[in-house]
């Protein structure tokens, strides 16, 4: 099969999953303005409180544990978002039972967000332009960045070539941990409860789905920019996780299919995924709607 009939596979793929994605999303709207008012609530714990708080232990100790439980919260509305994906729905009792059932998934991935909170840090005078980056008021040349970026600045600092692959190996291994960790939560969800074969699994599907997974994470970064003109309540986190399930759910139909098909013989080449015939059944569930139809589902 050429390309360009694999570009066509690939692109009904893209296209009902955008289609389903919305669909899904306004027949839930309130439930994910819900979600998205809880987290919310939830960030200013790591941000604010911290700084309303004189010891410095117990106000790192509280940074921490806000992060945690940021995270805690979005697994949980993962572990919800579920049974949207589904075309099912939840409530609050599934909610907080899914709290109990997403706790450690969610202290995981929070414990690697703390990666990416922004830390007290010393720039040296060499590095004033960096310093005049991060408009953060500070004392003298301390600035607030990203742990992740204290350890690359560390490497930058020792002025070699050593110093400075060092610090382009870190930037790209965290950039392709970030990539491949947007699907955490949806594995956590639909595919396995322990810890190590969640991450295994992330990776897994990023590296048999590099350009899909990149495709996920430009659709996460527009969605959370377009959420900040309407206070982060639509679409919202809700909105990206409830996009990242759908995503998972319908690529998994192409291991299925990859098992139920075996290939005849070795063969080198990558396997086209007929994509239409296998989303029939999906296509049928999900049917089209027109315009009056989304404002007046009733009269339909």
């Amino acid at each position: 099969m050429d390309d360009a009939a694999r570009f066509a596979y690939h692109g009904a793929m893209i296209g009902f999953l955008l289609k389903k994605t919305f669909y899904d999303a306004w027949d839930n709207m309130l439930r994910l303005v819900l979600l998205n008012l809880g987290f919310i609530v939830s960030v200013p714990i790591p941000i604010l409180l911290p700084g309303l708080i004189p010891i410095t232990a117990v106000s790192m100790l509280v940074a921490v544990l806000g992060i945690i439980w940021c995270f805690v919260y979005l697994s949980a509305a993962a572990l919800s978002l579920k049974a949207v994906s589904d075309y099912g729905s939840f409530g609050f009792s599934d909610f907080f039972a899914n709290i109990k059932a997403g706790w450690k998934a969610g202290a995981a991935m929070g414990v690697f967000a703390l990666f990416f909170f922004p830390v007290p840090y010393a720039f040296p005078a060499a590095y004033a332009a960096e310093a005049a980056a991060y408009a953060v008021p500070a004392e003298e040349s301390l600035r607030l960045v990203p742990l992740v970026g204290v350890i690359m600045l560390f490497y930058l600092n020792m002025e070699s070539i050593w110093g400075f692959l060092l610090a382009a190996v870190i930037f790209w291994a965290f950039f392709l941990a970030l990539v491949s960790f947007q699907f955490f939560f949806a594995i956590r969800a639909r595919l396995d409860t322990k810890l190590k074969k969640i991450f295994k699994k992330c990776f897994i599907i990023f590296f048999d789905n590099p350009g899909f997974a990149f495709f996920c994470f430009l659709h996460t970064v527009a969605t959370m920019a377009l959420s900040v003109f309407l206070a982060l309540l639509l679409p919202g986190p809700a909105g990206a996780l409830l996009f990242l399930d759908e995503a998972l759910r319908l690529r998994l139909l192409k291991y299925d299919w990859l098992e139920a098909n075996p290939p005849e013989g070795p063969s080198v080449r990558r396997r086209a995924i007929p994509w239409d015939a296998i989303l029939i059944e999906e296509r049928e569930k999900t049917g089209t709607r027109t315009i009056k139809g989304f404002i007046f589902p009733w009269k339909d």
